[in-house]
């Protein structure tokens, strides 16, 4: 099973990382992987910077396999300090808490209502499922390291520019 890339032949799949369309002639990469529910297999379809992010190892044995692909080194950097960490692939983004019950998963403590905080979601058997939070000061611990800025902001396409520069400000007062 070779992953791929390709443009997206219509505007009707979306991204798997990021859940926004991929659309007509935009490059995408296809994760393919055994069909859980009969013979051949499934492709699973991302942007290459959300597969870069979320499916580091896949994305890396696609890029092997492509001979020209648009942003490569990117793709790759990103793809292989991913792989570094174990944990963050779960990142999938950044959001103000909307009230003070969820707790954090790293030290077990509220986190507080207004205050950013780190969405994780968990790979499994090809479905990203939704895993709790992480408070801003907890990254390097529960991450191994604390520069996931880009990573978060990414993944967090919901938020306005005020609340981005606000998380840039956020994660430097928090920074280990």
């Amino acid at each position: 099973m070779a992953h791929v890339f390709e443009p997206a032949a219509s505007g009707r799949s979306k991204c798997r990382g990021c859940r926004q369309p991929l659309e007509k002639g935009e490059l995408r990469f296809g994760e393919r992987l055994p069909n859980p529910f009969g013979e051949g297999e499934v492709t699973h379809w991302f942007h290459p910077m959300c597969a870069a992010y979320k499916r580091p190892d896949a994305l890396v044995a696609g890029l092997a396999a492509a001979p020209e692909v648009p942003g490569r080194e990117a793709l790759e950097r990103a793809a292989k300090a991913t792989l570094g960490e174990p944990r963050l692939p779960r990142i999938d983004g950044a959001e103000r808490a909307p009230t003070g019950q969820a707790r954090c998963r790293h030290c077990k403590e509220p986190i507080a209502k207004g205050t950013f905080r780190i969405r994780l979601v968990f790979h499994e058997e090809g479905n990203f499922a939704p895993g709790g939070f992480i408070h801003l000061a907890c990254r390097k611990e529960y991450f191994g390291r604390a520069d996931i800025l880009e990573q978060a902001l990414h993944f967090s396409r919901d938020l306005g520019a005020e609340d981005r520069r606000a998380l840039q400000e956020a994660m430097a007062q928090t920074g280990v």
